[in-house]
């Protein structure tokens, strides 16, 4: 789309109450690598990635999303969405400048209409990054991060209006009506999904595995140490996706998965998927029943930083 300044996803950014905790699973069990630490902050990056890092930790009393970050094409992009962003009153919690944060680059921060903090950033510096191997059951990158909202169309409008994301699909119920759409800002199926939820929080957040059979053996590792699946091992028909949801010790609902699918944007005609439907839940029929109390354990703790950005 020629007038999409945003480019994909960067790194998702959390606090938590037990720092120590929270590091010691992303680090040990989940696969990531610290690359930086102070004050109170962890950087953590997949090998896999030339992203410096794809989650932030932060240690804080309350737990909360700090922040979700995506990336834009050029200095002059970014320079000039958040004219963009300004100009339709969207308020903007800092002018773009350099960032101090890990790799540097030129970017800028705002609320979206639910009041999460997002960041939209540019010439930052790329890392080292080197090919997973076989076997090797660590995340490649960051796919995907899904966000509760209670009422997503409202979120859906913005994120279109805004900054140019587009539709993919759709999941309903008979009963329930809409309950996720799945929005791309590049040709990846998606970069971020809205779920239907009872307060505006973090759903989940998904990493790319090298494959099925390292999805599958990291599923086992998480299985082995006692970590709390929630839904999976199974495939999504929405993106043609793997999953297997877990719990972090704080109750984030994380994914691993392998590649999502890849549309042809200008022919791509979204579908919606009715999930009373076993198949539109799962093709294989591996995972664990889809029931009310599976989607209740994503709908997360209310987030307390609404309209309050982060310190750092």
């Amino acid at each position: 789309m020629s007038d999409r300044l945003i480019t994909h996803l960067r790194h998702v950014d959390l606090a938590v109450p037990d720092f120590d905790k929270q590091r010691e699973f992303y680090t040990t069990l989940w696969g990531l690598t610290p690359v930086g630490e102070e004050n109170g902050l962890v950087y953590l990056a997949a090998q896999g990635s030339p992203e410096q890092y794809i989650v932030r930790l932060r240690k804080d009393a309350e737990k909360r999303l700090d922040l979700i970050s995506y990336g834009a094409g050029s200095a002059a992009d970014v320079d000039a969405l958040a004219q963009r962003l300004g100009t339709a009153g969207v308020q903007l919690i800092s002018e773009p400048g350099v960032l101090q944060t890990a790799g540097g680059g030129y970017g800028f921060r705002f609320f979206d209409v639910d009041g999460r903090t997002i960041e939209v950033s540019a010439d930052v510096a790329t890392r080292q990054h080197r090919r997973i191997e076989e076997r090797e059951a660590i995340p490649v990158r960051l796919s995907h991060v899904v966000i509760n909202s209670p009422d997503p169309n409202r979120t859906q409008a913005f994120y279109e209006q805004h900054l140019d994301f587009a539709l993919s699909d759709s999941l309903i119920h008979p009963y329930a009506g809409e309950l996720m759409k799945f929005m791309r800002c590049n040709p990846q199926h998606h970069s971020m999904a809205i779920a239907k939820g009872p307060h505006v929080s973090l759903h989940h957040v998904s990493f790319e595995m090298r494959g099925l059979d390292e999805y599958m053996r990291g599923t086992g590792r998480l299985l082995r140490a006692g970590t709390r699946m929630v839904w999976g091992p199974g495939r999504h028909m929405a993106g043609d996706n793997t999953f297997s949801y877990f719990l972090d010790p704080h109750g984030n609902t994380i994914e691993y998965t392998t590649e999502l699918e890849k549309l042809d944007e200008d022919a791509w005609h979204p579908s919606v998927y009715d999930v009373s439907k076993e198949e539109n839940q799962d093709q294989w029929g591996t995972a664990n029943p889809f029931e009310e109390l599976v989607a209740k354990e994503s709908f997360n703790d209310v987030d307390r930083g609404l309209f309050v950005a982060p310190p750092v």
